[in-house]
């Protein structure tokens, strides 16, 4: 096969930090191709004892499972940490057929679109996870009455639509005028991150700083405070934090009671804490999930199909091949207004 278009995603940013892990040193392997989303080109097929699911010249989304467990979740990552596989940031592949799922023919949506899937089918699968738990403890309210929240990011803005279709208050914050617009077009509340700018922990050098402690005080209850004008003074029933360490204690204080923090990532910190009566007694649920299923790839992609639940037209911002380089240095430095940025290898 040969890559079309690539999505840069929070994988490839961590592996090229080699923070949390070094895929290189988990594999065993001296190099690794990254790139695991994205669409391709069917160049040729090896005949094997199994019929395949694609067409030579088909162009297709490549499905990024490694190794899978006993239900069909991944358990390690096509083009991340299972060895032995190649990613899409080279010109020419090979790879299991199972893995490519064909883009619909007479498709109403352009490639640029379908090669922001990544997004799109782990926020299906996160959503569908936490609606669930929150349903467990919230039984017959009406969503209308309670607030999903999202830290920004494409994954949660995907989430948010679908909160939005199940009749959901949403909400969600951005760092940019670009971004605040965009989610205002979207039907999203946009809450400017900006109004907060000392959110985040301090680091390990400022946490003696008492003046940066106190700030932190006061972004921290400016932000409470828009939470629970948009909750009714309930706080969020569903927080989607894909952020991690510097925001939790800020996630779990925004949570309303009988809430639910639900995350698929782990863009700044994967070591959490938390006061375990506290979320206890408020009866706070915790839904953790990676990747999606296998087998709901196909269900996935045709609601987008035939929803229109994708990425909107012209929302990406696409890097040629060559400047890959110094998408990764846009990406890591926040310097990328799109929630969808992606690459091209090979034209179309």
């Amino acid at each position: 096969m040969e890559p079309i278009l690539g999505s840069w995603e929070a994988n490839v940013d961590h592996a090229l930090a080699r923070s949390p892990i070094d895929v290189c040193i988990s594999r065993r392997e001296d190099a690794v191709v990254l790139g695991n989303l994205g669409v391709v080109r069917v160049l040729q097929i090896r005949p094997g004892p199994r019929p395949v699911p694609v067409r030579e010249g088909d162009l297709c989304l490549l499905l990024p499972f490694g190794k899978l467990d006993r239900f069909g979740y991944a358990e390690l990552a096509y083009a991340y940490d299972a060895p032995g596989t190649i990613g899409l940031l080279t010109e020419r592949s090979k790879m299991d057929a199972r893995l490519l799922l064909p883009i619909p023919d007479g498709t109403a949506y352009s490639l640029p679109q379908w090669a922001t899937y990544g997004r799109y089918f782990t926020a299906w699968d996160n959503w569908q996870k936490a609606y669930g738990c929150w349903r467990t403890q919230v039984v017959d309210d009406d969503p209308a009455n309670h607030l999903v929240f999202g830290w920004g990011g494409g994954v949660a803005f995907a989430e948010l639509l679908l909160a939005k279709r199940a009749g959901f208050r949403v909400a969600m914050t951005a760092g940019s005028d670009e971004r605040v617009a965009f989610l205002r077009e979207n039907g999203i509340t946009a809450v400017d991150r900006r109004q907060f700018p000392d959110l985040s922990l301090p680091t390990r050098e400022q946490r003696s700083d008492r003046d940066r402690h106190q700030r932190r005080r006061a972004s921290v209850e400016n932000f409470l405070d828009v939470v629970r004008k948009l909750s009714d003074g309930h706080g969020a029933a569903i927080f989607v934090d894909n952020i991690g360490e510097p925001l939790h204690d800020v996630t779990l204080a925004a949570l309303a009671r009988e809430g639910a923090v639900t995350t698929c990532g782990w863009k700044a910190g994967m070591r959490l804490s938390h006061l375990r009566g506290a979320e206890c007694i408020s009866r706070h649920l915790s839904v953790n999930t990676h990747v999606w299923r296998l087998q709901d790839s196909l269900a996935i992609r045709d609601f987008q199909e035939s929803e229109g639940w994708i990425a909107p037209k012209g929302s990406e911002t696409i890097y040629d091949f060559d400047r890959v380089p110094q998408l990764a240095d846009d990406y890591a430095h926040g310097r990328i207004g799109s929630y969808f940025p992606l690459y091209t290898v090979n034209p179309l």
